[in-house]
């Protein structure tokens, strides 16, 4: 008897290990962020493990270029910053489209037309400026004047993965185009660097304005800091911080059930709590963010972007040397 139940003790152990599922995950999220996005899944989802590599987009793009080389890529699931480099890996194939995705009520301008990738959050590039020294401004016009010479920073699209989603927003629109980019050099600025710098430049002082993320400047001036964000008049550009399905992955219906929830009005409101303006309309916005509805959008498409992207990086490149 003792034999009959220590092995059926064994068979049960057995069977609770084969059901638990291991998720890997990439993604470019900060690691606090990351860690919150995984725990509150695996709390919804005790049944699935995930496995997350942090790593910056571009480095991310990388790796799965080395991995598809040796022979296969690792990850299951992607949750990176933006959509033209989801746009490359569709083009190659490597993203698996998910028709029936639970994308109710959202905006199309959210995910790809494919459904091979999805947006989860939605984060602006507008104008951050000083509070004490600098004039307030409502969109680029206002800021691309003679007057603010020399007072400007920006990060650049060959580092920024924001700052590329802006360049190709700004170049598919048509009252913008390469006049945005051609204005600033008259200016004096020289694209450089990420997001960060810029705002540290703002804040302190040693310039009065920026091209800046929504969610950035929130936190800092929620920590005290005399800045403010402006979303254009023209329109903000915008990104969207996708997550898509691997093709090569073996454990699709898992992946799919991470999808789902990042989607859903909990993975909504997680990214609200973290300062994030959610896709899904219906949730609220953090607190000192506008609703979706009260801010304009300049849409991106994607695979256009892809298309053009090499021969807008070396114009970039011509206008600001580098």
């Amino acid at each position: 008897m003792r034999l009959t139940v220590t092995t059926l003790a064994l068979m049960l152990s057995a069977t609770a290990v084969s059901a638990q599922t291991t998720l890997t995950l990439y993604t470019s999220q900060s690691p606090e962020i990351a860690q919150q996005t995984v725990d509150a899944f695996m709390a919804r989802h005790p049944d699935i493990t995930v496995e997350w590599m942090r790593n910056g987009t571009s480095q991310l793009m990388n790796i799965l270029t080395a991995e598809q080389e040796a022979g296969g890529i690792k990850a299951d699931v992607l949750l990176v910053a933006d959509s033209i480099n989801l746009g490359t890996l569709k083009s190659q194939g490597l993203l698996l489209a998910w028709p029936e995705a639970p994308l109710e009520g959202i905006d199309p301008l959210m995910y790809d037309a494919d459904k091979t990738f999805f947006g989860t959050k939605i984060s602006s590039t507008g104008i951050v400026y000083n509070t004490r020294i600098a004039a307030p401004v409502t969109g680029w016009a206002d800021l691309f004047q003679d007057a603010n010479a020399g007072q400007i920073v920006a990060p650049s699209p060959l580092y920024s993965g924001a700052a590329l989603i802006h360049m190709h927003s700004l170049l598919q629109d048509a009252a913008q185009g390469w006049d945005y980019y051609e204005r600033l050099n008259a200016l004096g600025v020289v694209p450089e660097g990420g997001n960060g710098p810029v705002l540290k430049a703002v804040a302190g002082g040693q310039v009065k304005y920026g091209v800046n993320i929504d969610a950035d400047v929130l936190r800092a001036k929620r920590a005290g800091s005399p800045v403010e964000f402006v979303y254009p008049a023209e329109g903000a550009t915008f990104f969207t911080e996708p997550v898509a399905i691997l093709a090569g992955t073996d454990q699709v219906e898992a992946a799919r059930t991470f999808v789902s929830f990042v989607l859903s009005e909990e993975g909504q409101k997680l990214a609200a709590e973290q300062g994030y303006m959610p896709v899904d309309p219906k949730v609220a916005s953090p607190e000192g963010m506008p609703a979706l509805s009260e801010i304009k959008l300049m849409p991106l498409d994607a695979d256009r972007a892809v298309a053009e992207d090499v021969e807008a990086r070396a114009r970039f490149t011509e206008i600001f040397g580098g």
